[in-house]
């Protein structure tokens, strides 16, 4: 129960993230070297900006960057329990006959702990074990898919499949580099899924006395590869011959860490791996180029409004709801950045709270959006009594319902006036035919 509590808490946590976290809407171009990716980011860990960007929304096969939802759904099992034990099972391994995919090698029977398990899921992607994974912590590979699935919908990446556990190619598991993201940051607020994969070896034993000494896939950890990267701090790899090389990997260095997500890159391994190279060169691109800036405090006044219906004050200053620090290139100034600020009305209306929300601020840097922040008043703000009755007066005057009263009044005034010019015009007098008298008209009839 208290892992389904964490889980819609940080459902909520993304959903207010996207409104009060710096996200760009575009990102920055890269001219000093070639990206071969067909879809990729680099992003903020520390801010939420998207500092390079390509194909990020486009239909993509994650390979065994699947995995990733395996674990999660792993540890949110209600028997994740890492010392407990799991054995291997022939239904396990008979469900990788043929594919192609990388096994642990164990034999049927064997046992080792979950913890053990994660480790070959994570580090190793072993797909043995990640069907293994499906049948403990789903009852069944349908019901385990089935879980998959529903937690995509639950973290919101709508550009997201799954079919299989292990990321087997098949037409119905797909997704995209931003729904990666999303999926990546949620799986990295488990700290046993950052030390998994931030591990380059890992020593296990089985009951059986087996003892293997698993390594990562990840050659950026490796230093006994030539792609190694001192800086970087995880996460996992993944390929097909359809989903080409994938990267999702991590960097952190002098207080700055970013997510990088690359798919589809060159499977070309007899040349170099493009994946790790380009990984690399964006993570030295970023440190070298960007900073954090700090834009605007709270604690200093970001503009005014104006206020009504109070003697208090005729304008109220209004605050950021927390400092904006923003990742941007290391020649940008306050020359370059824009505040536009837009208020829920005109005026604000007393009485007014101190940190009542009144609108809010977009922060600009070369005519792109970096990021949004609520504007807070400043004080308390009372409201005068006059003022108050003054505008209600003028509210009942001014009110649609007024204005009908109005149109019935100027209706009935105008219908009496026409009455009564009706009533007052005066009569043209009626013309009366006159027949003079002649006697010998009367002298007949008496004849």
């Amino acid at each position: 129960m208290p892992k389904r509590i964490f889980s819609i808490f940080f459902v909520c946590f993304l959903i207010l993230s996207s409104v009060f976290v710096p996200i760009s809407a575009s990102a920055y171009e890269v001219n000093s070297f070639e990206i071969t990716a067909e879809a990729g980011m680099l992003v903020s860990l520390d801010t939420g900006e998207v500092l390079w960007e390509k194909n990020a929304d486009k239909k993509m096969y994650p390979a065994s960057i699947t995995k990733i939802m395996t674990a999660i759904l792993m540890v949110e099992s209600e028997i994740w329990n890492p010392s407990a034990k799991v054995t291997l099972t022939k239904a396990a391994l008979d469900k990788t006959l043929g594919t192609g995919l990388a096994v642990s090698l164990l034999n049927e029977g064997e046992e080792f702990t979950q913890l053990d398990l994660l480790y070959m899921v994570l580090l190793s992607s072993f797909g043995d074990c990640a069907y293994l994974a499906a049948d403990i912590y789903g009852g069944s590979l349908e019901g385990f898919v089935k879980m998959m699935n529903d937690k995509a919908k639950e973290l919101g990446l709508n550009g997201t499949h799954y079919s299989n556990p292990v990321g087997l190619h098949e037409e119905e598991t797909y997704t995209t580099a931003r729904d990666t993201y999303k999926l990546c940051v949620y799986a990295k607020k488990y700290d046993i899924i950052n030390e998994v994969t931030s591990k380059s070896r890992y020593k296990m034993t089985t009951t059986k006395g087996t003892t293997r000494t698993l390594s990562t896939t990840n050659f950026l950890l490796d230093p006994s590869t030539n792609y190694y990267y001192q800086y970087a701090t995880g996460f996992k790899t993944g390929f097909t011959n359809a989903a080409g090389r994938c990267l999702v990997s991590t960097a952190s260095r002098n207080g700055y860490n970013y997510m990088c997500i690359l798919l589809k890159c060159p499977n070309k391994p007899n040349i170099k791996r493009y994946e790790f190279v380009e990984s690399r060169e964006l993570y030295r691109w970023a440190l070298n180029n960007f900073s954090f800036k700090e834009i605007a405090k709270s604690n200093e006044p970001a503009c005014e409004i104006p206020v009504e219906q109070s003697l208090q004050t005729d304008f109220l200053p209004l605050y950021f709801d927390k400092p904006f620090i923003s990742v941007l290139p290391n020649e940008a100034d306050d020359s370059t950045i824009i505040i536009k600020t837009f208020f829920e009305n005109e005026t604000a209306i007393a009485p007014i709270k101190k940190g009542d929300v009144l609108g809010y601020a977009e922060i600009m840097y070369a005519e792109k959006v970096i990021g949004r922040v609520n504007l807070l008043a400043g004080e308390d703000v009372k409201a005068s009594a006059i003022l108050q009755f003054w505008q209600l007066i003028k509210d009942i005057f001014t009110s649609k319902y007024m204005k009908v009263v109005y149109l019935i009044i100027a209706a009935v005034i105008v219908g009496f006036i026409l009455v009564m010019i009706k009533l007052n015009w005066p009569r043209k007098k009626r013309k009366v035919k006159y027949i003079p008298y002649r006697e010998s008209d009367y002298k007949k009839d008496e004849d």
